[in-house]
């Protein structure tokens, strides 16, 4: 019986690949996409895989990927930056209103979400307020050097995105702990422009892979060389989205911080235990004595001590956890159940009775539009935990009360 908390798989050609997926699903699709990824001549070391791990665009979500002079854009993705952000507050559940309906229409009314085609899109501000206005302020030169070689970029939904939930599974939720202490949390990312940057980079580098004729198992797994034009110019954008979805999560945090205030009757303050982590992104690490480029595509850091959020599915638990600094996962953990449905199957096979059940205990949507979104589409969060008990503990278990989706 092995003695690691993981299991390996080593194809011929291809780097290793470590799975914390004990008692989990692995889809057959996810674990090739997971070979193609590691046979890309860069990788460090091995691929370290979570146990949310499902099949992606491109890139495994629940992957994390170590690379030496190379960047895959399409491992990072669209929702750049895309991650969670939770506060603990001094309330307690007894001094929540009974009916928490006014709640979140607060909520719904504080924070744009959703998104409309057309003239103009509900999930964006009509008018920006001071907060998104003063976040824009902090950004805008950098953009503007974005944009001035890549002027495509600039028409998107970039300030008026900032301080926005977004739709899919982008959630505002007020949660209770094990003492019953009332903590806020939401989840969302760099919205319509880091999409803009995302895909525009990911067909500069199939462009570039056509050009110097290289092939690859997969065409989304393009990449840019370090050197490159190209991979200069991404690295700066996408640290740029990522400041721009950081910022955007503590604007939307205030914001529902201040609809609350409205409705509950007791004073109360909020930040007094907060945590804002991304799970889609790319960072500079030391790793195996090597400077390296992690892009963790659904996967949080989890360096021993520092605090992350691995959320469940609507009506199910969620975790803060703090990291056990596993270098054999290269410091990292899940970042949340991950699905084991599609949109579209969920669609098909969970009735709107199913959910109302599932998310019973939750104040929430429980319309035909959601339900790609119900517990059923998602892994058992428990086994997930239990899957990664060498790469994190729990400092908290969360319950939702009031959940709003977008």
């Amino acid at each position: 019986m092995s003695t690691t908390a993981y299991e390996v798989i080593n194809e011929p050609g291809a780097a290793p690949i470590k799975l914390w997926t004990r008692g989990v699903p692995l889809e057959a699709e996810a674990r090739q996409q997971l070979i193609n990824i590691a046979k890309l001549p860069f990788i460090h070391g091995w691929l370290a895989v979570m146990p949310d791990v499902h099949l992606g665009k491109g890139a495994t979500v629940g992957s994390v990927v170590p690379t030496i002079g190379a960047i895959v854009p399409a491992a990072v993705g669209v929702d750049i930056g895309c991650g969670m952000i939770a506060t603990r507050t001094t309330l307690t559940a007894s001094d929540l209103p009974d009916d928490l309906r006014d709640l979140r229409h607060a909520i719904e009314a504080a924070v744009p979400h959703g998104r409309t085609v057309g003239k103009r899109d509900k999930g964006a501000w009509a008018t920006p307020p001071k907060a998104t206005e003063d976040g824009w302020h902090e950004l805008v030169a950098e953009f503007a050097l974005i944009t001035a070689k890549y002027p495509k970029l600039a028409r998107t939904n970039n300030l008026h995105h900032l301080g926005t939930l977004g739709t899919g599974n982008h959630f505002v939720e007020i949660c209770l702990d094990e003492e019953q202490r009332v903590w806020f949390m939401l989840h969302s990312g760099s919205r319509g422009v880091g999409n803009a940057i995302g895909n525009h980079f990911i067909e500069l580098a199939k462009q570039d892979m056509r050009r110097w004729m290289i092939n690859l198992p997969d065409q989304d797994l393009a990449y840019l060389p370090e050197g490159s034009e190209h991979f200069g110019d991404y690295v700066f954008a996408v640290d740029w989205a990522q400041r721009f979805a950081r910022t955007n999560r503590a604007i939307m945090m205030r914001h529902v911080i201040e609809a609350a205030r409205k409705i509950i009757a007791k004073p109360f303050d909020a930040w007094s235990e907060a945590v804002n982590c991304h799970h889609n992104y790319v960072s500079r690490e030391k790793h195996l004595g090597k400077d390296v480029l992690v892009t963790r595509k659904g996967a949080v850091s989890a360096r021993k001590g520092e605090l992350g959020i691995i959320p469940g599915s609507m009506g199910a638990k969620s975790f803060i956890v703090r990291g056990l600094g596993n270098e054999e996962s290269f410091n990292s953990c899940s970042h949340g159940a991950g699905r084991v449905m599609s949109r579209t199957q969920a669609k098909k096979q969970i009735t709107l009775e199913e959910h109302r059940k599932a998310t019973a205990h939750v104040e929430c949507r429980k319309d035909a539009d959601v339900i790609d979104e119900s517990p059923a589409a998602y892994k058992s969060i428990e086994a997930v935990m239990a899957a990664q008990e060498d790469l994190v503990e729990i400092v908290h278990t969360l319950r939702q009360v009031v959940c709003v989706k977008g």
